[in-house]
C-alpha cells in the first residue's frame, strides 16, 4: 500500500485567530518619538550665575594691619588668636577680598621652623595677598 503524505491546505480559513502581535513597528514609532522629544526641548540659554561661598568664613575680626605669626612650636596665629591653616586661609582670603586691602604683617619666630613659614607665605600669595611685610627681623640677625 502507498504511503500518502496530506499537505496543509494554505488557503483555508483558520479556526482560531492569531494571538501573537508584531511589536516592532511599534517600538519603531517610539523611538522616533522619543528622539523627536529630546531635539525639541530647548536648550537652557538664560544661566543665572551664583558666587558661593568657599572655604570657611573668618572667624575673627580684620582690621586695618593684621599679624600673622608663626609660634616657636609652629603654630598659626591671627592676631595673637591661635588658628588652624584652613581658618588662615579663610583669614587671608577674607582681608584680601576687601575694598582696601588690609596689611598683612608676617611675624615668624626665630624658632618657627623654614618649611611653615614657607607654607605660610605660599598660603598668603595664592589667597591673594598681594603684599605682606616682614616684622620682628633682628631677632634673626644671630644665628
Amino acid at each position: 500500500m502507498p504511503h500518502t503524505v496530506t499537505r496543509p491546505n494554505l488557503y483555508a480559513p483558520r479556526t482560531r485567530p492569531m494571538a501573537e502581535m508584531n511589536v516592532t513597528p511599534f517600538i519603531d514609532v517610539l523611538l522616533v518619538l522619543l528622539i523627536m522629544l529630546i531635539l525639541a526641548i530647548p536648550m537652557p540659554v538664560n544661566v543665572t550665575p551664583v558666587d558661593l561661598p568657599s572655604g570657611d568664613p573668618p572667624l575673627l575680626p580684620i582690621r586695618e594691619k593684621n599679624t600673622i605669626a608663626i609660634g616657636a612650636d609652629d603654630n598659626l596665629s591671627w592676631n595673637g588668636n591661635t588658628v588652624t591653616t584652613a581658618g588662615l586661609r579663610a583669614q587671608v582670603a577674607a582681608a584680601s577680598a576687601m575694598d582696601v586691602p588690609a596689611s598683612l604683617l608676617f611675624a615668624p619666630d626665630a624658632l618657627a621652623s623654614y618649611d611653615k613659614a614657607a607654607r605660610t607665605i605660599a598660603l598668603m600669595r595664592e589667597e591673594g595677598a598681594d603684599g605682606f611685610a616682614f616684622v620682628g627681623n633682628e631677632q634673626h640677625r644671630n644665628f
